[in-house]
C-alpha cells in the first residue's frame, strides 16, 4: 500500500478558517465568561430531531466554554398533541390556551415529564450536566390568574398564571455546582386562598422574569422567525439592534405571536439584563451564531442610554 501525501501547503489552507472562526470567538469568551444566560427555548427547534441535537451542543458549549446557560421551555405543539389524545379540546382566546383543570394535568404532565425529560436527556448525553425542575420547585416561580380581554371583556382562561415572584435560590445553587437547569414553564399560586395550585404561564414571560431576578447577561429567545422585521409583511429586512425605547414604540404595530417574545426582551433589559436576543432557531447552532461571531444572525435589545430611560 502506498501512503497518500498532501502539500503542507494544502493542510495550512484548509485548516486557516477553523481557526479563524476561534480567533473571532476569542473577545467574546473572554466577554461571557462567567456570566449566565437565559435561553428561552421554543419553536421548531423543539420538534426537529436535528435542531434539538444542535440546540443541546450549543448550550453544552456554552457551559464548558465557561458561560452559565439556563434553559426555560414551553411545548405548545406537545401539549396539543397530548390533549388531542386524550379527547381534549385546545381551545385558545386572545391567544392564550384555556387551561382547565383537566388540561392543567395534561400541561404538567407533558412539560415535566415529556418535553423537559427529553430535553435534560439530550443535554447529559454530554456529561452529568442537566437538572430539570419546575416553576413549582422550591417555590422557583410564584403567578397570580391571568385574564385574558377579547372584545373589551375580562374572559376566565382557567389555569393561566401571569408571573409575579421569582425565587432563583435553587437555580443559583445549581449554577455554582456546574449544572444546567432546564426549567418548565409551571408556577405556583401565590394566592393564599390557592394553597397548592398551579399555573400555566408563558415561557417567553417566565425566562424574562428568571433572567431579570438571575442578574443575567442576556436573555436568548428561539423562535421561528430570523428576529424582528423591520416592516414586515412588506419587507423581510431584520433589525439587528434597536434600543428599549424604539422596541416599546413598534410594539402596538408587531403580530401577536411576537409580542410576547418582544415584551419579554423589554422587561429584561429594562430590569438589568444587558441584552436580550432573539434568533431563529431553525437555524443549527444559531446560539454560538449569535454569541460568539462579530455580527450575530438575530435582533440584539440592549438598554436606553444613559439621561434617555
Amino acid at each position: 500500500m502506498t501512503a497518500t501525501t498532501e502539500p503542507q501547503s494544502t493542510r495550512r489552507h484548509t485548516a486557516l478558517p477553523k481557526a479563524r472562526t476561534l480567533v473571532e470567538a476569542l473577545p467574546w469568551l473572554t466577554r461571557h465568561h462567567g456570566r449566565t444566560v437565559v435561553i428561552k427555548f421554543g419553536g421548531n427547534a423543539m420538534v426537529d430531531e436535528s435542531l434539538k441535537a444542535a440546540f443541546a451542543q450549543d448550550v453544552v458549549f456554552l457551559r464548558q466554554a465557561g458561560l452559565k446557560p439556563v434553559v426555560v421551555h414551553g411545548g405548545g405543539p406537545q401539549i396539543s398533541a397530548h390533549l388531542d389524545r386524550l379527547g381534549l379540546e385546545s381551545e385558545f382566546k386572545a391567544g392564550l390556551r384555556v387551561t382547565t383543570p383537566e388540561a392543567m394535568d395534561a400541561v404538567r404532565m407533558v412539560l415535566a415529564g415529556q418535553v423537559q425529560r427529553e430535553l435534560v436527556g439530550l443535554l447529559n448525553q454530554h456529561g452529568p450536566l442537566a437538572v430539570g425542575l419546575t416553576g413549582e420547585d422550591a417555590h422557583l416561580m410564584a403567578a397570580t390568574q391571568h385574564y385574558a380581554h377579547v372584545d373589551g371583556e375580562r374572559v376566565d382562561i382557567g389555569r393561566v398564571g401571569e408571573v409575579t415572584g421569582i425565587d432563583p435560590g435553587i437555580v443559583r445553587t445549581l449554577l455554582d455546582d456546574g449544572r444546567i437547569p432546564v426549567i418548565s414553564s409551571i408556577a405556583h399560586s401565590a394566592d393564599a386562598d390557592d394553597a397548592g395550585g398551579v399555573f400555566n404561564v408563558n415561557a417567553d414571560t417566565a425566562a424574562a422574569a428568571l433572567a431579570v431576578a438571575l442578574g443575567a447577561e442576556t436573555l436568548m429567545v428561539l423562535t421561528d422567525v430570523e428576529g424582528l422585521y423591520a416592516d414586515w409583511p412588506h419587507s423581510d429586512d431584520v433589525i439587528s439592534r434597536l434600543t428599549a425605547s424604539e422596541l416599546e414604540e413598534l410594539l402596538p404595530e408587531l403580530a401577536s405571536g411576537m409580542v410576547p417574545k418582544m415584551e419579554g426582551c423589554l422587561h429584561a433589559v429594562r430590569g438589568g439584563v444587558t441584552t436580550a436576543r432573539v434568533i431563529d432557531g431553525r437555524v443549527q447552532h444559531s446560539i454560538l451564531l449569535e454569541i460568539f461571531t462579530d455580527e450575530g444572525i438575530g435582533t440584539m435589545v440592549v438598554p436606553d442610554p444613559e439621561g434617555q430611560q
